[in-house]
């Protein structure tokens, strides 16, 4: 009898132990070539943690696929315009990464944010700006304006990719026109943005997400873009300059929530404060070539990106950024109207 209880026993300590590892996981959520296996590698190795990640192409997919439910995910990284939808809709756990050990080292400027106001659901990943991509052997005009994908050149006719964010477009749009509010609902001025959108889509040659591959075998010569995107373009390819828009441009930034329904909410909690580590927002900035909201993380930077110009804006053009806010349900209707004619 004893040997059976001890037998037992015995399996019952390795269900345990099978249970405890199994618990051991977590599973990341974030926009493709995003991550940094390097962070990833590290993170694993200091908490016996193994870390799966699924990619998303853009902010409505993972809305969409997270609303829908059926998923493991723990993490999820959406864009600052997106995060109140998220909030409002209790699709993230409010993981007060304020009071978490690592907090005191987020940037004061992305502390207090509009979107999630003291930091109660999210934590910076990487921040940055949407901009214009230019092949200078094309084209030798000035890379610093919207005209490049609004009224394209002829020498950039069928060459041009766009990003199909339609946030980023419409705003950068908006600006073009006159515009100062990137959630505007003046008509005058959307129908404008309306009608250049429509004119210049036949001139594009794609609706499509960074390729770094399409730009430096040629396949692009230029197109509107973000800023990491755009230095690992350069890095290949020193002929491509990224452009600020001087009629203005939006900054962004990703951030990390843990989702309510996140089956392993503590290791979740772990990587939030993880990632506002000096030495770990680094190796994210050194990965995908973005900025990251952590002070410090500056000095564990590769050399290459400390004075980037796709990182660091020039002083001439630092006042024609705007953080793009949150748009009001009303807004987004008109704005996916319009999106939706440039898209036919």
């Amino acid at each position: 009898m004893r040997s059976l209880v001890t037998a037992a026993a015995s399996i019952f300590a390795l269900l345990h132990i099978g249970t405890a590892n199994a618990e051991g996981v977590l599973n990341i959520f974030n926009w493709g070539n995003y991550t940094s296996p390097e962070l990833i590698k590290k993170f694993e190795e200091k908490y016996n943690v193994k870390v799966t990640i699924t990619d998303f192409d853009s902010n409505d997919t993972a809305l969409a696929k997270t609303r829908q439910g059926g998923n493991d995910f723990d993490i999820v990284v959406p864009t600052s315009t997106f995060v109140k939808i998220w909030i409002d809709e209790g699709l993230l756990l409010e993981t007060r990464p304020d009071q978490m050990e690592n907090f005191k080292n987020v940037d004061p400027r992305w502390v207090n944010v509009d979107f999630d106001p003291g930091r109660h659901y999210t934590v910076p990943w990487q921040w940055g700006t949407t901009g214009m991509l230019v092949n200078t052997s094309v084209y030798s005009g000035d890379p610093n304006t919207s005209a490049i994908f609004l009224d394209p050149p002829a020498e950039l006719q069928g060459k041009l990719s766009v990003l199909p964010e339609m946030g980023d477009i419409l705003t950068l749009a908006i600006y073009y026109e006159g515009g100062t509010d990137a959630c505007t609902s003046d008509k005058n001025i959307l129908r404008k943005v309306r009608d250049r959108l429509v004119a210049a889509r036949p001139k594009w040659l794609s609706l499509d997400y960074p390729s770094l591959e399409k730009y430096t075998a040629g396949d692009f010569d230029a197109g509107v873009n973000w800023g990491g995107a755009s230095m690992r373009v350069r890095l290949e390819n020193p002929h491509f300059v990224y452009g600020y828009p001087k009629e203005g441009y939006p900054i962004w930034m990703d951030n990390v929530a843990v989702l309510k329904t996140a089956p392993n909410v503590e290791n979740a909690k772990l990587f939030q404060n993880f990632v506002m580590d000096p030495e770990n927002a680094a190796l994210i900035s050194a990965y995908a070539r973005y900025a990251n909201g952590i002070a410090g993380s500056e000095k564990f930077m590769p050399e290459e990106m400390k004075n980037a110009p796709e990182i660091v804006v020039p002083a001439e053009f630092l006042d024609k950024g705007r953080f793009t806010p949150a748009c009001p349900p009303e807004v987004n209707e008109m704005y996916t109207k319009i999106w939706t004619e440039v898209l036919k």
